[in-house]
């Protein structure tokens, strides 16, 4: 896509507090018009950051930020109509939901009977019909954040920005919330830039997902393809659960590598992110793709495993299995008829096909 077809472009956007030290790092990133991009990673990575600058709460310290084809940069945050959802809620305690909402049609001068009209879409669009009358302290926490939702659209802005929204909620309301969001977003087509920490939240909600670490994105892509196809050990290890077996590179060809690991044994991987041959690699592995006591000859990459743990989760059993000498290595055994009937101490051997283990680098793991 072409920059005058983003409909929010940041370009080698850079910002520092300080003068000295780049909390965002040369950003290049362009949204389109009804996505929902979620910019994911730890603390201090630099997403926030960057959704404060696309808000208008901090401003960029060298490049441009370019919303519907205008630069904003010098634009205030109450002149870009943008709607915006905090994690604390943000509603005004002494009004009830209806003026909440009323708030900010009534700063775009809209007409009574407008207003109105508009409430009541809102409220219906986050199932509140009944509540426009109570105040936010007469409202359980889930209900304060529908509210919250319903008063960044209720102005019907063409982008919404989201900072945690969910953080506060309880596991179970947190992913009920998550579901409904995502659904006002395919219902609407609105543009949302969701900040979050938590991995989980963003492979359900997004389009895409921008991995931020250090202030760089390290990978933006969708979730299938961020979570089957990782480009390097960061962007691995943060989304998921992950097997990581460090070994040497002797070999390269076809796209595939053999690596030789420490205590002796040798596993064929795609060659994704790795410097070459006698250099030190990452093999990642996700544990639903790896396999105990398998059929002879079904899976090239074979290894001797004790299990030390397991862990029974309903839908499937988390085996800990002592493999090359880790003893962190996960196997996510289905919960079926005919699973493996395994005991802490049983000898295994745990195998996996070369197309679903990943070379990467080391320095992001280590």
């Amino acid at each position: 896509m072409s920059n005058s077809e983003a409909f929010v472009h940041f370009s080698k956007v850079q910002k520092s507090y300080d003068g000295e030290t780049l909390v965002i790092k040369n950003l290049n990133l362009e949204i389109q018009e009804g996505e929902f991009l979620t910019m994911l990673g730890p603390s201090g990575s630099g997403k926030t950051t960057c959704l404060l600058m696309l808000a208008g709460f901090e401003m960029a310290t060298h490049g441009e930020i370019i919303l519907d084809g205008m630069p904003i940069n010098n634009v205030p945050p109450y002149k870009r109509n943008i709607g915006m959802v905090f994690q604390n809620y943000a509603l005004f305690p002494h009004m009830t939901v209806q003026e909440n909402l009323a708030f900010p049609l009534k700063v775009r001068k809209l007409s009574a009977s407008e207003i109105e009209s508009k409430i009541v879409r809102a409220l219906e669009m986050v199932q509140l019909e009944g509540f426009k009358n109570r105040r936010p302290m007469q409202l359980s926490g889930g209900q304060q954040q529908r509210v919250a939702v319903a008063r960044a659209l209720v102005f019907e802005p063409k982008l919404v920005l989201m900072d945690e929204p969910l953080g506060a909620l309880d596991k179970q309301l947190r992913e009920q919330m998550q579901y409904e969001i995502k659904h006002i977003h395919e219902n609407l087509g609105v543009t949302i830039v969701y900040v979050t920490h938590d991995q989980s939240e963003a492979l359900t909600m997004s389009n895409r997902i921008a991995v931020f670490n250090d202030g760089i994105i390290q990978q933006l892509a969708s979730p299938e393809e961020l979570y089957e196809a990782p480009e390097n050990a960061f962007v691995a290890q943060f989304i998921g659960e992950n097997n990581t077996l460090v070994g040497n590179v002797v070999e390269m060809k076809n796209g595939h590598c053999r690596v030789t690991m420490e205590t002796g044994e040798n596993f064929s991987a795609a060659a994704i992110n790795i410097e070459g041959v006698s250099r030190p690699t990452m093999i990642s592995l996700r544990p639903e793709r790896v396999e105990i006591n398998p059929d002879q000859g079904t899976c090239p990459n074979l290894a001797k495993g004790r299990v030390e743990e397991l862990i029974y989760l309903g839908d499937h059993i988390r085996t800990r299995v002592n493999v090359c000498g880790h003893d962190d290595f996960i196997v996510k055994v289905p919960n079926s008829a005919n699973h493996a009937q395994l005991k802490p101490g049983d000898t295994v051997r745990v195998a996996w096909h070369a197309e679903d283990a990943r070379a990467l680098d080391v320095s992001a793991s280590q």
